[in-house]
C-alpha cells in the first residue's frame, strides 16, 4: 500500500511485566489507549509483551505461553486498533505447530485486520537468554510490511545487532526500522560493564538510521524480571526505548527505570533529504559483497 503521510505520530510503549498475563494485558491495553488519545498513529509494543520475558530458564512448560496467530492476541489487539484508528505492532510467542514456536512480531492494520508478521530471524543463547531452547530461526525474510502508513521494516531484539538485516530491510523499500526489545543486566556485570553494554546497544541502531537514512525505533522492556531457577539474581531490563531520525538524531528516548509512553512525531520526507545528501545506496559496491554470504574468509 503506498505511503501518502508527510509525517506521522508514533507511539512507544515501554511497560514492566508481571507473572499475570492477564494484569499485564489490562495495562498494554490501558497504555495504548492513552498512546492513541495522546495522537499516536502508529502503536509499538515491547518484545513478548503480554508475559514476563521467560527464556531466562530453559523450561517446557513455557511452551504453554505460545498461541496461534491468528489467535487470541490478534483477535484482543485487532478490535483494539479498529476502536482506536491506530496501527500496532505486536510481538507474541508464536506457535506454528507441535514442537515449532517462533519469536514473531504482527503488524495490526487500522481495520484490525493482520497486515503482515516477520519472525525473528537471529536467535540468542546467552546466560539468562536461553532463546535457542525456545524459538526456530525466522523463515519469512527481511521483508517490510505493508501498512496505510508506511512500509514497516520491523525485526526483533536481537536483530538490532546486525547491519546486514537493517539494510535488507532498507533495500527493500522500508520507511522505517523498528525493533520490540528485551534486553537488560545480569546482575553479575560490573557498572562499567552495564554501561558499555547499553551504550553499544543504542550506538548500533543509531548507526543503522545514519547507514540507511531511516528512522529507528526500539522499545525495550523496563524493571526487574526474576530468575525462576535463582542462578542468578534476574534481569534488570535498562528501558531506555528511543527513536532516532535517519542522521542519527535523537527525537526521543525514554527513562531507564520506570514504564513510560513516548508519543513521536517522525517526519518520513527527511529521509528523502537526508539520502541526497549522503546517498549511500548509491554508492554502494555491489559488485564486491559477495564474501558477505561466507560465514568467515580464512
Amino acid at each position: 500500500m503506498e505511503q501518502n503521510n508527510t509525517s506521522i505520530t508514533v507511539g512507544l510503549v515501554q511497560q514492566s511485566n508481571s507473572a499475570n498475563i492477564q494484569e499485564n494485558v489490562n495495562k498494554l491495553t490501558a497504555n495504548i489507549r492513552d498512546c492513541a488519545a495522546r495522537g499516536a498513529q502508529l502503536i509499538v509494543l515491547q518484545e513478548l509483551h503480554n508475559s514476563l520475558y521467560f527464556c531466562q530458564t530453559e523450561n517446557t512448560q513455557m511452551f504453554d505461553y505460545a498461541e496461534t496467530i491468528p489467535g487470541r492476541s490478534t483477535q484482543l489487539f485487532g478490535e483494539l486498533a479498529k476502536e482506536l484508528q491506530v496501527v500496532m505492532v505486536l510481538s507474541l510467542f508464536e506457535k506454528r505447530a507441535a514442537g515449532l514456536y517462533h519469536n514473531t512480531a504482527v503488524v495490526i492494520e487500522r481495520d484490525g485486520n493482520i497486515a503482515g508478521k516477520y519472525r525473528k530471524m537471529h536467535i540468542p543463547d546467552d546466560p539468562a537468554y536461553y532463546e535457542k531452547f525456545y524459538f526456530t530461526p525466522g523463515d519469512l525474510g527481511f521483508k517490510p510490511i505493508e501498512t496505510s502508513l508506511g512500509k514497516l521494516g520491523v525485526m526483533v531484539c536481537w536483530d538490532q545487532w546486525y547491519p546486514e538485516a537493517a539494510r535488507l530491510m532498507a533495500l527493500a523499500g522500508a520507511n522505517m526500522l523498528i525493533y520490540p526489545t528485551a534486553i537488560g543486566w545480569e546482575s553479575s556485570d560490573s557498572t562499567e560493564e552495564k554501561e558499555r553494554q547499553k551504550e553499544a546497544w543504542i550506538t548500533a541502531q543509531r548507526a543503522h538510521a545514519i547507514c540507511n537514512g531511516l528512522p529507528v525505533i526500539s522499545v525495550n522492556r523496563v524493571g526487574l524480571e526474576n530468575d525462576p531457577s535463582g542462578q542468578t539474581k534476574g534481569i534488570q531490563f535498562w528501558g531506555n526505548s528511543f527513536v532516532f531520525g535517519p542522521q542519527g538524531e535523537n527525537l526521543a528516548y525514554a527513562s531507564d527505570e520506570k514504564g513510560e509512553n513516548l508519543i513521536v512525531s517522525i517526519n518520513l520526507k527527511r529521509s528523502e533529504e537526508v539520502r541526497r545528501w549522503w546517498p549511500f545506496l548509491r554508492d554502494r559496491r555491489i559488485d564486491e559483497y559477495g564474501d558477505l554470504t561466507k560465514r568467515f574468509i580464512d
